[in-house]
């Protein structure tokens, strides 16, 4: 089992953080973790029932939306492409006045999740970390 848990507060508004959260797309261009990513049957964003394939953490995975709540949460199991789902990754977003707690968590089962353990116990948080702080970047620019 591997778990990460990350939240931030963003001096944006949840509406503007979570429209950089869906639009998966575009993540390369803030966040360097995220390569190749491609939403399958041509939605521009992710929303429930999305499937979508990229790179993350050196590994190619794909994708489902499993819950989609606009500007509150967003989850989505992942797994090798043909495989059944071993990771499952979920944001949080709560209004604090003006700005947006931004909560992320993950959980892994299975061999890539114990290999990555193994590897590198750290790896997927600080990952996460890179991701808040890159989000944060964006949505607070002006």
């Amino acid at each position: 089992m591997l778990f990460a848990h990350n939240d931030l507060i963003i001096n944006a508004s949840c509406e503007r953080v979570w429209s950089h959260i869906v639009d998966a797309n575009n993540w390369p261009t803030w966040y360097p973790n995220s390569k190749d990513v491609q939403i399958q049957g041509g939605d521009p964003v992710l929303r429930d029932g999305t499937v979508f394939r990229w790179t993350t953490f050196g590994l190619a995975i794909e994708s489902k939306v499993h819950e989609s709540v606009p500007n509150q949460r967003l989850g989505w199991f992942g797994y090798a492409p043909g495989t059944p789902p071993t990771f499952y990754h979920s944001w949080y977003l709560e209004p604090k006045d003006a700005m947006c707690r931004v909560v992320m968590d993950e959980a892994g089962v299975g061999k890539d999740a114990a290999g990555l353990r193994q590897s590198d116990e750290t790896l997927m948080h600080r990952g996460h970390d890179l991701w808040l702080a890159t989000l944060k970047w964006v949505a607070e620019a002006k």
